[in-house]
């Protein structure tokens, strides 16, 4: 089983993601709500802006203050980007 790190020590099963989304388009936002109404949302940003979203194949959304692209590369197994990771910490 493999696991994505989101940020602050936080892990998904890579197996279970479905979507990493921009938290910025409008269905994302009414995603995000929705979900939050049904206690589906699990926060792991930390207090932070929230830069990604990620859809789970439980109905379960998760918020990460990675960015998008930083979160798609780890999934795709192209390693721990040491700049990226930086660059989402300001």
């Amino acid at each position: 089983m493999k696991f994505i790190n989101i940020g602050f020590g936080n892990l998904v099963s890579a197996d279970r993601v479905i979507a990493i989304c921009s938290p910025d388009a409008a269905p994302i936002k009414r995603l995000v709500q929705d979900a939050k109404a049904e206690n589906r949302v699990i926060d792991a940003s930390a207090g932070k802006k929230t830069r990604a979203v990620i859809v789970t194949d439980s109905d379960h959304v998760v918020l990460s203050s990675l960015m998008t692209e930083t979160l798609i590369k780890r999934l795709s197994g192209d390693g721990e980007d040491a700049e990226a990771e930086e660059a989402d910490r300001k």
